[in-house]
């Protein structure tokens, strides 16, 4: 039995049951949370000093794009129907060989672990099985939880987007499942699926019976920007025809065009959804689904979406989706001639949307989004002992909105320490940068991008 203590620090547990605890100890047994106390006996453990530190859950990434990661900084001027669906998804995705999907995917994975993400839904084009295995290896090798995400292939947008009529590759996604991701305990698999938006109705309800049969989360991609209307004419219809297929094993990307009704449909039906505000504001998504899904009486979820516009870093996505909200509700306000004299999301509601309420979205919740005896020790300790974060009053508030990735000293993920004293402890990171920026450089010259 492996045993390490966490000794000392300001635990935000965001288990109700436990709270927030100063001065507490965390004890890990072989990847799990035994108990969390003070005092507790250091016998044959490793001692990891906390004084100073805030320990937190891990973030949970619920949408994100991690092979994007060595095209990263090209997408920042572009809108999604403008640039980014003939860029990316008609051109860049399908020249990306196996080799391009572990080395985006690696670093992408290690990118979530120095900022505190311990879980990500990696939503992936695998071109052939063996870009969906090498992106598997790249998951594993960095040692991030995650929820694999096998989508459509990225070698042809006419065949697999607008009014595909193909299914997603039953045949491959079996095999990955039975072959690599099996007996993975930080891995599970998710279909990405199109839905009505990007496929014919038959195929949208085949892909969704596919995901049911395997017994696995589908995650979909709808409601962003006016499309398919703005191409193929009509209002926006929602979840069509999927709607008397909702449930807790479907998760939305987005949403951002759903009306109301469907919102409180879907959030009576279990459905979750994935915000990601940064990415939705700049390339024309619409206003984020947070809103409306906090007025059907749910909890929206945080994702970081493109990488190859914006930043990684899930505290960038917690800040802006919050306060994104609360300007709405604050206008909203003083629209109707009264002043503004609470604010609506808390600074802890959004922590817990980062943590816990990801974990839900992905079915996850009784092994990770708390800091529990029972789940997995998937942790993350800022350090507070900084001229930007000192003097600490609120522990959440200083998690939120003053930390950033340069706080964040230790992260463990099952209980082991993949970043410790502000670095990541993966060889890897420097073996393989060099073939990381190469892979880059080759894509974007291959696909004639002009930056």
């Amino acid at each position: 039995m492996t045993r390490k203590i966490i000794q000392n620090g300001t635990v935000v547990s965001l288990d109700p049951d436990i709270g927030d605890r100063e001065e507490a100890d965390v004890l890990i047994e072989d990847g799990e949370i035994v108990d969390v106390g003070h005092g507790l006996s250091t016998e044959n453990a490793e001692v990891i000093d906390a004084s100073g530190k805030i320990v937190v859950p891990g973030f949970v990434d619920s949408h994100i794009h991690l092979a994007q990661t060595q095209v990263r900084g090209i997408a920042g001027d572009w809108s999604l129907m403008g640039e980014y669906f003939d860029h990316m998804l008609g051109n860049i995705t399908g020249l990306y060989r196996p080799e391009d999907m572990y080395l985006g995917g690696l670093f992408g994975a290690f990118e979530k672990l120095y900022t505190g993400t311990t879980t990500a839904l990696d939503w992936s084009y695998p071109n052939t099985l063996e870009h969906g295995e090498r992106a598997v290896d790249a998951l594993q090798d960095a040692g991030l939880r995650a929820v694999y995400t096998y989508g459509p292939p990225g070698d042809d947008a006419a065949k697999w987007w607008y009014e595909s009529d193909v299914g997603l590759p039953e045949e491959n996604i079996r095999e990955l499942r039975q072959g690599k991701i099996r007996d993975d305990d930080l891995l599970s698999l998710a279909l990405g699926l199109r839905g009505p938006d990007f496929c014919t109705d038959e195929t949208a309800r085949g892909d969704l019976e596919l995901a049911r049969d395997l017994g696995v989360l589908s995650t979909i991609h709808m409601g962003a920007a006016l499309w398919p209307s703005s191409v193929y004419g009509g209002d926006y219809q929602g979840f069509g025809c999927i709607e008397d297929m909702l449930g807790p094993d479907v998760n939305v990307a987005h949403g951002n065009h759903f009306s109301q009704e469907d919102i409180d449909h879907a959030v009576e039906q279990g459905v979750s959804f994935s915000s990601t505000p940064e990415v939705e504001m700049q390339m024309g998504h619409g206003i984020p689904v947070t809103g409306k899904v906090l007025e059907a009486g749910g909890r929206p979820t945080w994702g970081v979406d493109v990488c190859s516009n914006v930043s990684g870093d899930m505290g960038s996505q917690m800040r802006i989706g919050m306060q994104l909200q609360r300007m709405f509700d604050n206008q909203a306000v003083l629209e109707g001639d009264e002043e503004v004299t609470a604010v609506s999301v808390t600074a802890r509601d959004t922590l817990e949307m980062a943590t816990i309420e990801g974990a839900k979205a992905l079915g996850l919740d009784d092994e990770i989004g708390t800091i529990t005896p029972g789940k997995r020790a998937d942790l993350v300790l800022f350090d507070t002992n900084d001229f930007m974060t000192a003097p600490c009053h609120s522990p959440v508030q200083t998690v939120v909105f003053q930390s950033d990735p340069s706080h964040i000293d230790t992260v463990l993920v099952d209980g082991e320490v993949v970043k410790r004293d502000g670095e990541l402890t993966n060889p890897k990171v420097d073996e393989e940068f060099d073939r990381f920026v190469a892979s880059g450089e080759r894509l974007l010259d291959e696909a004639g991008i002009d930056l």
